[in-house]
């Protein structure tokens, strides 16, 4: 029940920039690297190279998304689909947005990083050799590739910062469900709680799997909004009446609240990757993007 606009591009954003760029630390997540002011690249030379997007007059050169194009086909093993063809520019574009917000906040790319970066990518293909393969493959040409680094360099800094934000403790609650997917049905039971049957019991009932358990969880964290808020206007061990989302017909009690807990650790993951999305939808909506390929 993780919160995401679009999971499946926001997790892709998020694996590729691990693949070419510093992890966060578990114990520490702030920005891995710091802004630098040494033996900088230099910006791309301005040529009449075909773009693929231009993002606030900064071009995503077309060959570099005909290569993630290769890449990610040679990933799945089949033709891709219009959809997927817009997830990988969407990606380039995510990607550019983040290495574009990181320079504003000063952070300066150097030679030394991409040369770090290049050595790793080497090293994970197994050689020099192949990496070249590779790159010839992909028609990439050493400065291509280096200007790719250092803008995944640059996007994976800035969302490192991005998920530093991310609070480690927040208010949460513990609740379980019973959730129906016929309205007479829920009806029924709702009248059996509220005739003193032990909701318990009757969730165990319905779900002996899990007893209906939700765990604990942080605002934020559940799909459906309206679910959250009546979740969280109970008083622990009082329970709600029917409330209808697109998975079915829920009836909520809510065990225990906790004004300030330490979050789990795959749910502080699903809160800092929402609070990606979220800056990347306020950066889109705040930005000129232009698409230049079909």
């Amino acid at each position: 029940m993780i919160r995401s606009s679009h999971p499946l591009r926001i997790w892709f954003i998020f694996l590729s920039l691990f693949l070419f760029a510093c992890q966060p630390n578990p114990q520490n997540n702030t920005p891995t690297a710091s802004p630098a002011a040494t033996a900088t690249i230099a910006p791309p030379t301005q040529t009449t190279q075909p773009m693929a997007a231009l993002v606030n007059g900064e071009g995503i050169p077309l060959a570099e998304y005909q290569a993630e194009l290769q890449r990610y086909q040679a990933a799945l093993g089949t033709e891709l689909a219009t959809n997927q063809k817009e997830q990988v520019l969407n990606d380039l574009i995510d990607q550019l947005l983040l290495a574009q917000a990181a320079k504003k906040e000063g952070f300066v790319v150097d030679n030394v990083m991409v040369e770090e970066r290049l050595k790793q990518l080497s090293e994970q293909m197994g050689g020099e050799q192949v990496l070249q393969a590779w790159m010839q493959q992909f028609h990439y040409s050493e400065g291509d590739l280096k200007d790719a680094l250092a803008r995944q360099v640059a996007a994976a800094w800035m969302r490192d910062k991005i998920f530093s934000q991310t609070p480690k403790t927040a208010e949460q609650v513990h609740a379980r469900q019973i959730l129906l997917y016929q309205e007479e049905k829920a009806a029924q039971v709702l009248e059996l709680l509220k005739s003193g049957k032990d909701f318990a019991k009757l969730a165990e009932q319905y779900d002996p799997l899990t007893y209906g358990d939700l765990g604990w969880f942080p605002r934020g964290f559940l799909l459906d909004k309206k679910l959250e808020e009546v979740i969280f206007s109970l008083a622990p061990g009082t329970f709600s009446d029917i409330v209808h989302t697109q998975a079915g017909y829920h009836i909520v009690q809510l065990i225990e609240r906790d004004p300030n807990r330490a979050l789990e650790a795959d749910v502080y993951q699903a809160l800092q990757l929402a609070a990606l999305q979220a800056w990347l939808d306020q950066q889109r909506q705040a930005s000129q993007i232009e698409i230049l390929t079909h």
